[in-house]
C-alpha cells in the first residue's frame, strides 16, 4: 500500500499549544496567554492506496477558513490562538487530483478528530463513507461542541458519518481496535480530544501510524509531552506512552498532522526511535 502526504495549507499556533502547562481548563488559558506563535506548520492529510480502494485520513482545511466571519468571533481560541493560510488550490480535492485520482475515487474517509483543520475539506467527499469515533462525534455535535472548538455548522448538510466503536481486540499496547480493511486498523488515541483516533497501516515496508494530533512533532511524542489544549494531560501522556510501546514492539513510522518532518519520514520509511 502506498501512502501519500497531502499538505492543505499551513497553520501557526501558540508555542505553548505544542507543549502545555497547567491543569484542566487553566491549561487552555495559559496557552492563549502565550504571545509567541510557532512558524507556519503544515496541515497534512494522508491518502492510502489500498487494494480495496482509496482511504483518506483527515481532510485538511478549507480555503473558506481564511475569509472574515468563518470562525465564531466569540471563541477566544479562534480569535487569539490560530493563524491559517489555505488557498483553493491547496485544498484536499485538488491535491488528490494532482496525484491522478478524483475525490470521488475515495472509498472511505477516516477522521482522526473533527477540529476544523482536519474536517475543513469534507465538502469534497459527498459519496464517500466517513468514519469518526462515537465519542468524538458525540462531543462535536453535542451542546458544548462549539465551545470545545468544533464547527458543526460548517460541515456539509449531507454529513452523516459512521460512528466507530472500538469493538475489536488489542492492537499492540492498545487494548481495543477496529479493523477497517486488510492491513488498516483504527486505534483509540484520546488526549488532544477525548474521541481522537489514529490509523495504523501495515504495508510491506512496515507499520505506519497516521497519528493526527497525538503530538505536534515526533520529538514531543518521544518526550511524552502533553499539548496545551487537552483537558486531560494524563490521558494525553498515556496515549503517547502506548505509541512509544508500539514503537518498541515493532518499527513504526510515526506521522502526526503538523510535523514538518513527517513527509520526509514517510518517504524514507524512517521509524521512530524505540524508547
Amino acid at each position: 500500500m502506498r501512502i501519500h502526504a497531502l499538505q492543505t495549507g499551513t497553520v501557526a499556533i501558540k508555542q505553548r499549544q505544542r507543549a502545555g502547562k497547567g491543569p484542566g481548563p487553566a491549561r487552555v488559558a495559559l496557552t492563549l496567554a502565550d504571545r509567541r506563535f510557532t512558524e507556519p506548520l503544515p496541515i497534512l492529510a494522508w491518502l492510502v492506496e489500498h487494494p480495496d480502494g482509496l482511504i483518506l485520513v483527515d481532510t485538511g482545511e478549507t480555503a473558506r477558513a481564511t475569509q472574515p466571519g468563518y470562525f465564531p468571533a466569540w471563541n477566544l481560541y479562534f480569535r487569539l490562538g490560530v493563524r491559517e493560510q489555505v488557498t483553493p488550490g491547496e485544498e484536499v480535492g485538488p491535491r488528490i487530483e494532482a496525484l491522478g485520482f478524483s475525490p470521488s475515487d475515495v472509498r472511505q474517509v477516516v477522521m482522526t478528530h473533527l477540529h476544523t483543520d482536519h474536517a475543513g475539506g469534507l465538502d469534497h467527499f459527498p459519496n464517500s463513507e466517513i468514519l469518526v469515533s462515537r465519542t468524538e462525534l458525540g462531543l462535536a455535535t453535542g451542546r458544548w461542541g462549539k465551545v470545545l472548538g468544533y464547527l458543526p455548522h460548517r460541515w456539509p448538510a449531507w454529513f452523516a458519518p459512521r460512528a466507530v466503536d472500538f469493538d475489536g481486540g488489542p492492537f499492540g499496547p492498545f487494548e481495543r481496535s477496529h479493523a477497517l480493511a486488510d492491513g488498516v486498523t483504527l486505534v483509540p488515541t484520546p488526549g488532544h480530544t477525548p474521541g481522537h483516533l489514529s490509523v495504523a497501516v501495515r504495508a510491506e515496508e512496515g507499520l505506519v501510524l497516521l497519528a493526527g494530533d497525538t503530538s505536534y512533532t515526533q520529538e514531543l511524542m518521544l518526550a511524552g509531552v502533553a499539548d496545551g489544549v487537552t483537558t486531560s494531560p494524563a490521558t494525553d501522556r498515556d496515549t503517547l506512552r502506548r505509541i512509544r510501546a508500539l514503537g518498541r514492539s515493532e518499527p513504526t513510522v510515526y506521522l502526526p498532522t503538523h510535523d514538518p518532518d513527517a513527509p520526509r519520514r514517510l518517504e524514507a520509511r524512517e521509524p521512530a526511535p524505540a524508547q
